[in-house]
């Protein structure tokens, strides 16, 4: 292996480096590389080369697993630990902090506070600092929170949304009788009988039609909280004996088998027989009213917390800085100008403007996590560890830049410099070259992906990077030359937008149609880039808006979302799985003679079934080793070492390969190998016109990010042959991709739109928004100052417009 490239740099002490020796983690070819610390350092490299495999599985690995050996042995056993990195020494080695791009988690009770641990001091200020009504009880921290058993209120459950059963949500036709089923949210067949029955012996009148009932006893049979027994004598059977029967009224049992239910079936059956909305008893805050009756700056908790952050600082501000209240503030009384409500206040407000300070001032505490973007759950992690105060630390970031628009990496720049300007080092996964040239020192990984990477081409300043003739980056590290101007598609038909008002959409800026919804036409038959800062409503308009009024244009015959979602949760998906070519291989094997002859079929070749695969691991490959005190991990299993099958289904061979070795393949060399299969052909043609022909057939879907899952999710597309006109909707498909990986997939997308199709990416790639035919420009800003279109036309037009964010990173990739 040549060796790295290491210019003399004066600037840095010779004992100011961490050096790697003999690294292997995955596909790390032996690696030695010296880097420094104190410094901001981009990894860069194709996808798959090598670099998040040296940032995060040696360096910070090994930093944690390094401090884990400091942690008491039982305390060890509660703390997540990862695999011991492949590694011969590094030395130089401070404490690390790993920031990972990491998606909301689908629960309603992680919000903004939560993630950013601004909740816990909310609710601190609020129980020791807040106004409490006259003759009230101070209460503890947890009474303001609605996911504590204290604090959530008693009839929504601290959700905020209540369910509730009415006359018109369980009867749905009320010209029935009770025996006809005029109760709705009954359960069917014998339970319902039997409810029937219970309600005559009880003395109500099952034969006349429900609407003819008295409303007293129409009231009590939905709603009665009784549960009287009876004993009902079957009439109509004379083989069925007495028994004791219960009675539910309409709400209670649809309310049971919501709380109870473990079927999601009988869950969603009882959903039909409730009306949703707002928990009247809490106003949708989830709390109680106890909590609800403390203020603080005349706001109550929920009010606080609903406020964009920006005008929470506001509030903060005259307590934290203890001045003379003014006019405005007369209402603050003393015990909000106390001196554990400064030092509560003052914490906050220092912690928000870090916020503020990130272009997140629009965002409130009690936005809930699975609705925002991935850049903006990417800076609300950074803020937080910059106001850790930490020194000495290096910090190990996952493509920051991911998912944010060009003008808010500005501010991010800033914050890496922050932090190391507090005497930190700071390593960078990174993509975006913008902020790549902003950086001390490049460690360029390389040259290809998979088993054509994993070298240290490139370890210096970033200057030096043009003189490495293998480095796939140098050239995207230079300055841009102009680009042609490409003449835009001509659309097809046109998909009209009329007063969209999903989350923030509204109208247009200075209009009259700013009261109402968004309008905007979009272009059919041609490729249409959705640009705007974070939080300006690109995927309200594309994932919210599109989908649902798309079908029912003439021309489009079919919408495809292709999102960033895991292409599976467990092991046993993987990329042969999921595009469907391993049925494909499965079938070759099973037509060899060898398999013939012993009379198997395609179900032998499968590691998810009994027959062929190995029983020890069960197909998976692998086994979980408890080691008590030191981290758990998964081991090759003892009797397959990893091929998943047993050993009579490893005697058959197709040409020299197992099929354990063909899931070993990349997808490059099982495009060679596999070339005589046409459907495993086409899928792997499709699947390297994305740039993903590093990956193994085999890889488990965990392992995958979310950019590779999503163009997997495209490239199993590409190889179908489809007739009609689809509708194709992208949600930023460039992130996680080298500028290399951009074009390769730029290329594709025309493919598709060349094909008669229409596709519509959400897009913050400047290179990719210069090639699109039209742009939507959202914005101006995010949260409540965005949702309005700013700008529509061809590149060059929305490039031009004076109001857009957009328009001068736009012209620069335009070369005007």
């Amino acid at each position: 292996m040549p060796a790295p490239h290491h210019p003399t740099d004066h600037t840095i002490p010779a004992d100011g480096f961490i050096r790697v020796r003999g690294a292997r983690e995955h596909n790390l070819r032996d690696v030695d590389v010296d880097i420094p610390r104190d410094r901001i350092v981009a990894f860069t490299g194709v996808s798959g080369s090598g670099k998040s495999s040296l940032a995060f599985g040696t360096v910070f690995a090994e930093a944690q697993r390094r401090f884990l050996e400091s942690v008491a042995p039982y305390a060890r056993r509660l703390i997540a630990q990862g695999s011991t990195p492949h590694v011969d020494e590094i030395t130089g080695l401070p404490p690390a902090v790993a920031l990972q791009q990491r998606r909301g988690a689908p629960s309603t009770r992680s919000t903004v506070g939560t993630l950013t641990t601004l909740s816990n001091s909310v609710r601190m200020l609020y129980s020791r600092a807040g106004t409490y009504p006259g003759g009230a009880e101070q209460l503890y921290s947890d009474s303001f929170s609605p996911n504590t058993a204290v604090g959530a209120c008693p009839r929504c459950h601290g959700l905020g949304t209540a369910h509730e059963v009415t006359e018109a949500s369980a009867v749905h036709d009320p010209s029935l009788s009770i025996r006809d089923g005029a109760i709705t949210a009954w359960p069917g067949a014998w339970q319902g009988k039997n409810l029937r029955d219970v309600t005559a012996v009880l003395g109500y009148d099952i034969e006349r039609p429900w609407r003819e009932l008295p409303q007293a006893d129409r009231d009590w049979l939905l709603f009665t909280e009784e549960q009287p027994v009876v004993e009902v004598h079957p009439k109509r059977d004379r083989v069925a004996k007495p028994y004791k029967g219960r009675f539910w009224s309409a709400r209670q049992y649809t309310l049971h088998t919501l709380a109870d239910s473990q079927s999601e079936a009988q869950r969603n059956k009882a959903m039909r027989f409730v009306e949703s909305g707002p928990c009247q008893l809490c106003h949708g805050s989830g709390l109680t009213r106890a909590a609800l009756a403390v203020t603080f700056g005349g706001l109550d908790i929920a009010a606080f917390n609903a406020l964009p952050l920006s005008e929470v600082a506001e509030v903060l501000r005259p307590t934290a800085e203890l001045t003379e209240p003014s006019a405005a503030q007369s209402r603050v009384t003393s015990g909000e100008r106390s001196e554990v409500a400064k030092s509560i206040a003052a914490d906050l407000l220092s912690r928000v403007e870090v916020l503020t300070g990130l272009g997140l001032g629009y965002l409130g505490l009690d936005r809930a996590t699975p609705t925002l973007s991935p850049g903006e759950m990417q800076r609300l992690r950074i803020a937080t560890q910059l106001r850790s105060g930490l020194f000495g630390v290096v910090y190990v970031l996952d493509e920051p830049s991911a998912g944010l628009h060009p003008a808010d990496a500005e501010p991010l720049v800033q914050v890496l410099e922050d932090l190391r300007a507090s005497g930190n080092s700071v390593f960078v996964v990174e993509h975006d070259m913008d902020i790549v040239r902003r950086a001390d020192w490049i460690v360029d990984v390389g040259p290809g992906a998979g088993t054509g990477g994993g070298r240290v081409l490139y370890s210096g300043p970033p200057e030096g990077l043009a003189d490495v003739s293998e480095s796939v980056t140098r050239r995207y590290l230079a300055p841009r030359a102009p680009r042609d101007p490409r003449n835009p598609r001509e659309p097809v038909g046109t998909l009209e937008i009329r007063d969209a008002t999903l989350h923030n959409l509204r109208g247009r800026t200075g209009s009259a149609a700013d009261a109402g919804g968004l309008d905007v036409d979009l272009p059919l038959g041609v490729m249409t880039a959705v640009t705007g800062v974070s939080g300006s409503g690109k995927s309200s308009l594309v994932g919210g808006v599109l989908p649902a009024i798309a079908t029912a244009h003439p021309v489009i015959s079919r919408v495809v979302e292709v999102d960033q979602k895991p292409i599976g949760r467990t092991p046993r998906s993987n990329l042969a799985t999921y595009t469907g070519m391993f049925d494909a291989v499965r079938q070759a094997f099973a037509a060899t003679d060898d398999a013939r002859e012993r009379g198997w079929t395609a179900g032998r070749f499968s590691f998810n079934v009994e027959g062929g695969r190995c029983e020890v691991c069960q197909g998976e490959g692998s086994v979980s080793v408890e080691l008590l005190f030191l981290p758990g991990s998964w081991a090759p299993c003892p009797e397959c070492h990893g091929a998943r099958y047993n050993a009579e289904t490893l005697e058959v061979r197709r040409g020299s390969a197992t099929i354990a070795d063909v899931l070993g393949m990349t997808v490059d060399e099982a495009a060679e190998a596999l070339a005589d299969l046409p459907a495993a052909a086409r899928a792997l043609d499709a699947l390297r016109s994305v740039g993903l022909g590093y990956l193994r057939l085999g890889q488990p879907a965990p392992e995958l990010s979310g950019g590779e899952a999503q163009r997997i999710k495209l490239a199993t597309e590409l190889q179908r042959a489809r007739s009609g006109h689809t509708l194709y909707l992208l949600d930023e498909p460039t992130t996680g991709l080298h500028p290399a990986d951009v074009e390769l997939l730029t290329a594709q997308l025309a493919r598709l739109t060349d094909a008669g199709n229409t596709v519509v990416v959400v897009e913050h790639t400047m290179s990719v928004v210069a090639q699109a035919d039209h742009v939507i420009d959202m914005g101006p800003a995010g949260g409540d100052q965005g949702g309005r279109l700013v700008a529509s036309g061809t590149p060059a037009a929305v490039a031009a417009a004076p109001d857009s964010r957009t328009a001068p990173f736009l012209r620069a990739a335009l070369g005007s």
